[in-house]
């Protein structure tokens, strides 16, 4: 009987087999079904090329606002049906205010308003505002400070870039809390905080209404009830929006009543500096600061009577006495403003003193005296009302109101703008088909 030998090891053509199977197919299956992404993914650099070629052409005109003439239903439904953009919405860069304590403060407040009046008291919306500005701000197509931006178009009765600048909106005063609010949200705006969501939009509205614009830009969020939109081509992506900005904010007299940044003739170049130059105003802000509080209001500190204080205790109406001499109203600064970088005071003559904060035109218009310093920029000034009291040196008399022609507006209404506000219909309605009850 003869043995045979059986090889355990398979042949050297299983093995090549084996090969083929266990490597060679998945690698085929993921070469044919990676395919497709890769084609998606040419063609979408080849748009995003596109997109980055900077155009020949100015920067796109912005025209006055106006709406289509539609019901809320028929709005609602044709802005349903505008699709969002599938191109990606990167969040905007951080935006960090270049300029001086008072140039930042009057771009707070303009920043402040725009948020209050266009979101009301709403963190989210207030923050989506205040991006969609500071992007403006940036971009080629707007003014190039953020008060330029907020009041772009407000000599106009209608048709303002923010409606609340032309449409009477501003004769309703928020409640304090609401604003201080606005503030800090537009303080941390333009301390470079970024809301992220709404990417580098430049336009927003309602979503029952239909601006003339809404069919020329991408659709690109929805915050709230609000829809953001952003420049098709180039002039809606990042490198558009790079443009150089000016860090003077202009003075807006239309919130001088909520902002003390924005009263005419404080605060301005013109007034008399105080003697000692910059060496009295060092030697005042090293001394010891007077602790001033609410449980100060309304008692007799530095010869004057405390009426209000503003938040930070940076500011303070006070009410003078009548047996003081006009030329010592500015020792009153030894008191209030001791040991403080920045301070001001602004003075009235017993018996017109306002009674707090804000302050009307015509309360600044009686204004008897004012001081201000910031040891920051070295400014250091007092100011006399000269039609009450005649001064020598016209350099010390604070800037009058310039009378403006009035315009007609709208009936005052009740409370600060809400996001349920109706906007007014200005054209007539698109030749478009808009599902659901139209009639």
């Amino acid at each position: 009987m003869t043995d045979t030998h059986i090889s355990s090891q398979p042949h050297r053509a299983m093995w090549l087999i084996w090969f083929l199977l266990f490597a060679g197919v998945p690698a085929l299956v993921a070469w044919w079904e990676g395919r497709a992404p890769a084609a998606d993914a040419v063609r979408t650099a080849l748009v995003q090329h596109a997109r980055l070629r900077r155009p020949t052409t100015a920067a796109p005109v912005v025209e006055p606002v106006e709406l289509y003439s539609l019901d809320r239903d028929q709005a609602r439904a044709f802005n349903e049906a505008v699709p969002f953009s599938r191109l990606p919405n990167p969040a905007a860069r951080p935006f960090v205010f270049a300029g001086s304590e008072a140039d930042l403060a009057r771009a707070t407040d303009c920043l402040a308003a725009a948020q209050l009046y266009e979101a009301g008291d709403d963190a989210v919306g207030e923050r989506a505002v205040a991006q969609v500005v500071l992007n403006r701000v940036r971009h080629p197509a707007f003014p190039k400070t953020v008060c330029g931006v907020v009041f772009q178009g407000q000599e106009r009765s209608t048709g303002c870039q923010f409606t609340f600048t032309c449409d009477g909106a501003l004769t309703r005063t928020p409640g304090q809390a609401a604003w201080d609010r606005a503030r800090e949200i537009a303080r941390a705006a333009l301390a470079g905080k970024v809301f992220k969501p709404v990417g580098y939009a430049t336009h927003y509205h309602t979503n029952w209404v239909v601006p003339y614009w809404s069919g020329s830009l991408d659709k690109i969020a929805a915050v709230g009830t609000h829809l953001f939109f952003r420049w098709r081509g180039w002039w809606g992506t990042p490198p558009a929006f790079r443009l150089g900005r000016e860090s003077i904010e202009p003075v807006v007299p239309k919130i001088a009543r909520l902002s003390m940044a924005h009263q005419q003739g404080i605060g301005e170049v013109a007034g008399v500096l105080l003697p000692g130059g910059g060496d009295a105003l060092a030697a005042l802000t090293a001394r010891p600061q007077e602790a001033i509080g609410t449980d100060s209001l309304g008692r007799i500190m530095g010869g004057v009577r405390l009426i209000a204080i503003a938040p930070g205790a940076k500011s303070f109406l006070v009410e003078l006495s009548k047996a003081a001499a006009p030329d010592s109203w500015p020792m009153m600064a030894q008191t209030f403003c001791a040991g403080r970088p920045e301070c001001r005071i602004m003075a009235w003559r017993a018996g017109i003193a306002p009674t707090g904060f804000p302050l009307s035109g015509d309360q600044m218009e009686s204004m008897s005296f004012a001081y201000i310093h910031n040891s920051g920029t070295g400014l250091q000034r007092a100011l006399w009302n000269c039609q009450q009291n005649p001064r020598e040196n016209k350099a010390e008399c604070m800037r009058q109101r310039v009378p403006t022609v009035q315009v007609e507006t709208p009936p005052p209404l009740t409370g600060v703008r809400r996001k349920e506000r109706f906007e007014t219909v200005k054209i007539v309605p698109p030749t478009v088909p808009v599902t659901g009850n139209n009639e």
